[in-house]
């Protein structure tokens, strides 16, 4: 029988005779795994393998010197790829620039991906960097425009005699349109949340900055046609320093809906601000801002007319109407611009 140490001897198959029977044991093992068969359970890794050295005693491999005749009917016999001599197209296959074949090669991640983090404004670098230009831009124009600011809001509610006039210089007049520009961008990123919102989601655009281009160009366009039309109107029925005298609080009106604005993108962008909520307070804003054109087109033009009729009739053409009217392009091209499937 067998003796198991750390290096073991083997004995070859023997008969041995019980109760007058020949029996043939042990029989000699085809595979290593039958070799680790016939060892006890606490045998040792380096008995094993040495008990599989003692059964297998592995020969000379001997390659065949014969050519390769494996290739296609009618064509010669392949070349050797490591001739040095082979042509280049010899050398290359299929899989020639595989990763696999080439380790030095990168094949990309392994495993399978996960979920990819979904998009939000807060983290997109354009929104934050338009929003860190426009809140510099609201800064510097506001402290340049402070004066006339301030001059604005005493006179707001004070009924303006004939020698009285808000006077405002290059520099101030030149900052109030970067704040009508801001204005702009700042209701078109409000109406950007709002349609992605409500009405639609999905544009044959690129990207959805394009879209918010496309509105800050239109409601630019809706301030530059209400400048038009006051000067237009204002100077043909009232004369043109009554007409001055409106355009400033134009301007003046416009800059502050631009600070009242500024607050409620930045809520909506980094705390999560719904857009109901924040339609809510745009809408008051701009109620808040017609009731202040109102009265003060009643102080500056009709409060000395009897005709007291007559400024409902100036406040729907030129506030309500290009309002309403601004509304109408902006849908019309979101239903233009949108994906329908």
């Amino acid at each position: 029988m067998f003796q198991l140490q750390d290096s073991i001897t083997v004995q070859e198959p023997m008969l041995v005779t019980e109760d007058s029977v020949a029996v043939q044991r042990p029989t000699r093992p085809q595979t290593p795994y039958q070799v680790l068969r016939m060892l006890p359970k606490d045998a040792t890794p380096a008995q094993q393998d040495s008990a599989i050295q003692a059964w297998f005693h592995p020969g000379e491999i001997h390659y065949s010197d014969r050519p390769d005749t494996l290739h296609l009917p009618g064509h010669g016999v392949g070349r050797n790829p490591k001739d040095v001599n082979l042509p280049q197209y010899y050398r290359e296959s299929f899989f020639s620039k595989d990763s696999l074949l080439h380790p030095e090669i990168s094949g990309g991640r392994y495993g399978v991906a996960g979920d990819p983090i979904p998009y939000t404004v807060r983290t997109d670098n354009i929104f934050s960097s338009a929003l860190i230009i426009c809140f510099v831009v609201a800064i510097v124009s506001f402290s340049a425009t402070r004066h006339f600011i301030v001059r604005q809001l005493k006179s707001l509610f004070y009924t303006p005699g004939r020698n009285d006039d808000v006077q405002e210089s290059g520099t101030e007049l030149r900052f109030q349109l970067f704040l009508i520009f801001l204005t702009s961008i700042l209701m078109s990123i409000s109406a950007y949340f709002y349609v992605v919102k409500f009405v639609a989601n999905t544009f044959i655009l690129e990207y959805d900055y394009y879209l918010i281009g496309i509105f800050a160009s239109v409601i630019l366009a809706y301030f530059m046609l209400k400048f038009l039309l006051y000067f237009c109107v204002n100077t043909l029925f009232f004369g043109s320093k009554k007409n001055r005298q409106y355009l400033l609080f134009f301007m003046f009106l416009v800059s502050m809906e631009c600070m009242a604005f500024f607050p409620i993108v930045l809520l909506q962008v980094y705390f999560g601000l719904s857009v109901e909520k924040a339609l809510v307070i745009i809408v008051f804003t701009l109620l808040l801002g017609k009731i202040m054109s109102f009265y003060k087109s009643w102080v500056i033009f009709f409060r000395q007319n009897d005709f007291v009729l007559q400024i409902f009739l100036y406040f729907c053409a030129l506030e309500i109407m290009p309002l309403l009217a601004l509304w109408g392009v902006l849908m019309q091209i979101v239903k233009y611009l949108e994906v329908i499937y």
